[in-house]
């Protein structure tokens, strides 16, 4: 209209208003207008040539922006100060941060000196595009060029120490802004508050807010968050009633703010509420706010809401009312968001799926990758790694695998998330496999991804892998972290050389308490009770405290020696720390006086806790009525078993072995012709000639499979001439027992094991699941008839076999 008018008035051709058009045009981001504009204008001046710049650099055309650039000068306009600025500005809001300070230095040999404004714009370039290091030295560029910052370099630059978390750093830039007299500018106080927020610093945050005698909305909003960063949502409410009552304004970023704390610590009602009073305020929720409150249900476990939330959001808005909770707050908000349409983002669909991974909900998985191919999101690198994701751990692995291999700009996070997937699903040879490929593809393994690879390493039980990958790590310069310790720690135990993971503990100067428990943890898999506690011990010391991880792996190291009246004293000292007893405690002791044969007080441990028994204690207990023949609370302890997790084929073999022992025949084999026991995901892995060689259930697909069946065969005969009998035989289809069935996968591994490893080295294996009391028995026999040393690493320990005896002294 205001254009429309110029025109009608012949004013279109004025300089001013010429250069005035550009400007409103590229604000309102019509570059096309500008341009039009501009080629319109019989006169140009310098301020006409640089609002053309600006809107170039604004739209991120920067090769465009200098063409103009050197147009201007050769159509005989000399490019000033602005003129610089704007060009140095645009390069460094656009990353080219280097290029920047080029023609900073392009700018100096023109006469012209690069003023405080130049050296802000490259400052602030820096810190939109996360160059925070960067920041920083073009900061010190500018403070050696006798140039005085002002309070934008300061509104600037403190993010940036924020963002890294250099406290230090943020305080000296505090003091250099106090001595320049730039505190009273609110700016300035303003990220002040941020950077020590972002420090974790709450105090110091605070003590300038206290200080302001005038606050903005913005203000507000950094105090607001520093609150909710700490979780105290309810001073967070309070400085939001504050804003209310004191004729301040909230906008849209004070109620996200507030909205995501209350999400994260699962206050739904009040999360509801705040959005009603948020609509109610005249300011309308947008997808951030949603995003908000579905990331953080699903972070404090309320997955369920996350998901229905996701769900909502796609749903026409009539029928908001009958999909949302019966809460009055929740109905405030259907009623007021009739008119609402929010639809879900890259952010939103990752949330979603992190939910439905959360709750092994592969169906609603599927329905929000459908809808992430409909809304074109699939190219987004976290929405596909979300989704890699969520198919790995709903088990469907070929899933995973697919999506995986479509993302065409994959990044180490995607990487990672394929690795630790497969790891988590029985594949960990797999997972290694993917390593070598991952460097080809030209990408920089992180931390995080060596993390996964030393639990991999650990699962299949390769040291040879294992040390091949330390070996990597430390060549790879990474910085030797307590979290990396306790990984190698983990992963040495893990492959049975409990040596060289005190190694690694004793060399980490800063153990932390992920560290100490790696250790007794690693004792503990290996059945050294003693060494346990000396560490246990040794913890409290140093001052230590120790948590519920610690004394879960020290009370699991007291079962192999049968060390009661020890698991009792730990047990009961828990509270001195401040612990209370969890369900995993329980389990302990219930798998420490079963084992030892008080089967009927493990049986009161389980009805006197104050905790729901779940599918784990039960066969904790069943497990040891097995190893005692206790037909009565063995039935009792399988029925509730099977009651938790009927569909699950353990669950059947532990209730069938059961009845196995009062030689009710007829009743087990009813139970195994109603379930398929190929559902059980049991595989075992062994180490040889540089191949990790993977023997799954229902998969035998090793091409010496006749001579390792032909072996077993021999050993069977051999045991039998032992006269032993198998405590747990299998039924054939055709109802027939088979004494010495070789149906458990290290059976295959071991076999394998003696064919192909020289009689000089031990033969390791890795197996998912625990080994059944037979197949424990047989191993233990096969190491006196073949004379070898057999290590086995099950789901909870690892077992040493040599002469016909096991470390685990038939406890695990």
């Amino acid at each position: 209209m205001v254009h429309g008018y110029a025109v009608r008035s012949k004013l279109e051709l004025d300089l001013f208003i010429g250069n005035a058009l550009i400007d409103m045009y590229a604000n309102c981001g019509d570059l096309g207008c500008s341009r039009r504009v501009f080629d319109l204008m019989t006169e140009r001046d310098v301020v006409t040539w640089t609002a053309m710049v600006s809107a170039y650099m604004d739209f991120g055309y920067i090769d465009e922006a200098m063409k103009l650039f050197d147009s201007m000068q050769l159509n005989g306009v000399k490019p000033d100060v602005i003129s610089w600025n704007a060009l140095v500005s645009g390069f460094a809001h656009n990353g080219e941060i280097d290029e920047a300070l080029r023609l900073l230095d392009e700018m100096r040999e023109t006469g012209l000196k690069p003023g405080v404004n130049s050296w802000n714009g490259v400052i602030s370039g820096c810190v939109q595009n996360e160059f925070f290091e960067d920041a920083i030295d073009v900061f010190g560029h500018m403070m050696c060029s006798n140039e005085n910052p002002n309070a934008v370099t300061f509104a600037c630059i403190l993010p940036a120490c924020g963002a890294m978390g250099d406290l230090r750093l943020g305080k000296s830039m505090h003091t250099c802004a106090l001595k320049r007299d730039l505190l009273g500018n609110i700016f300035v106080k303003g990220s002040l508050i941020g950077m020590y927020v972002n420090c974790w610093r709450r105090d110091l945050a605070e003590r300038v807010f206290m200080e302001m005698e005038v606050k903005n909305t913005a203000v507000m909003n950094e105090m607001i968050m520093a609150y909710v960063n700490e979780g105290n949502t309810v001073e967070a409410s309070v400085l939001l009633n504050s804003m209310l009552t004191g004729g301040l304004k909230p906008d849209v970023i004070t109620y996200n703010t507030l909205l995501s704390g209350l999400a994260r610590k699962g206050q739904k009602e009040e999360a509801f509420r705040l959005l009603s009073d948020m609509i109610q305020m005249g300011l309308k929720p947008n997808v951030i706010s949603v995003n908000a409150v579905i990331s953080g249900f699903q972070q404090c476990g309320l997955t369920r809401k996350a998901l229905k939330l996701f769900r909502i959001m796609q749903s026409p808005s009539g029928i908001i009312n009958m999909v949302m909770d019966d809460s009055k707050a929740c109905r405030c908000f259907s009623n007021q968001s009739s008119t609402l349409s929010i639809k879900p983002d890259s952010v939103t669909t990752t949330s979603a799926l992190a939910a439905c991974a959360d709750l092994n909900l592969l169906c609603h998985g599927r329905e929000i990758h459908g809808y992430i191919l409909s809304n074109g999101l699939e190219p987004n690198i976290f929405v596909s790694s979300a989704l890699v994701d969520m198919y790995a751990k709903c088990h469907d692995l070929n899933s995973a695998v697919k999506v995986f291999y479509k993302i065409e700009d994959k990044n180490t996070v995607s990487w990672n998330t394929l690795m630790a997937g497969l790891t988590n699903n029985t594949e960990a040879e797999e997972a290694l496999n993917l390593f070598p490929k991952m460097l080809g593809d030209g990408h920089e393994p992180s931390s995080i991804t060596f993390m996964i690879l030393l639990s991999a390493c650990g699962y299949v039980a390769s040291l040879r892998l294992g040390k091949e990958l330390h070996g990597y790590i430390l060549k790879s310069g990474l910085e030797s972290t307590a979290a990396f310790s306790s990984a190698l720690i983990d992963m040495y135990a893990k492959c049975g050389s409990i040596i060289e993971a005190r190694l690694v503990f004793d060399c980490e100067a800063q153990k932390d308490i992920i560290v100490w428990n790696a250790l007794i943890s690693g004792y503990s898999i290996h059945g050294m009770a003693k060494e346990a506690v000396d560490v246990f011990e040794h913890l409290k010391s140093m001052g230590v405290d120790p948590d519920h991880t610690t004394f879960t792996a020290l009370l699991s190291a007291f079962t192999r020696e049968g060390m009661l009246e020890q698991g009792w004293k730990y047990f009961n000292c828990m509270e001195t720390f401040g612990i209370k007893h969890n369900l995993d405690h329980y389990t302990c002791m219930v798998r420490l006086v079963g084992s030892a044969g008080f089967l009927k007080e493990a049986l009161d441990i389980i009805e006197r806790m104050p905790h729901a028994p779940d599918a784990c204690i039960w066969a904790t207990l069943l497990k040891a009525c097995e190893i005692y023949s206790n037909s009565e609370i063995g039935e009792r302890a399988a029925k509730a078993l099977f009651e938790l997790e009927p569909s699950k084929a353990p669950c059947i073999i532990l209730f069938t072995n059961t009845f196995s022992m009062d030689e009710l025949w007829q009743s087990s084999t009813n139970l195994n012709r109603g379930c398929s026991l190929s559902s059980v995901k049991e595989c075992s892995s062994i180490d040889v000639g540089h191949t990790i060689y993977t023997f799954k259930e229902g998969k035998s697909l090793n091409p010496k499979l006749k001579e390792i069946m032909d072996l077993w065969r021999q050993l069977a005969s051999a045991m039998q001439h032992l006269k032993y009998l198998p405590l747990d035989p299998v039924f054939e289809d055709n109802d027939n027992l088979n004494l010495l069935s070789c149906s458990h996968t290290e059976k295959l591994a071991i076999c394998f094991g003696l064919m192909t490893l020289d009689a000089k080295f031990p033969i390791r294996i890795s197996k998912n699941l625990l080994m059944c009391i037979d197949c424990h028995t047989s191993v233990k026999h096969i190491s006196r008839i073949k004379g070898r040393e057999i290590f086995v690493k099950d789901g909870g320990f690892y077992h040493r076999f040599k002469d016909g005896r096991c470390s685990c002294n038939d406890r695990w």
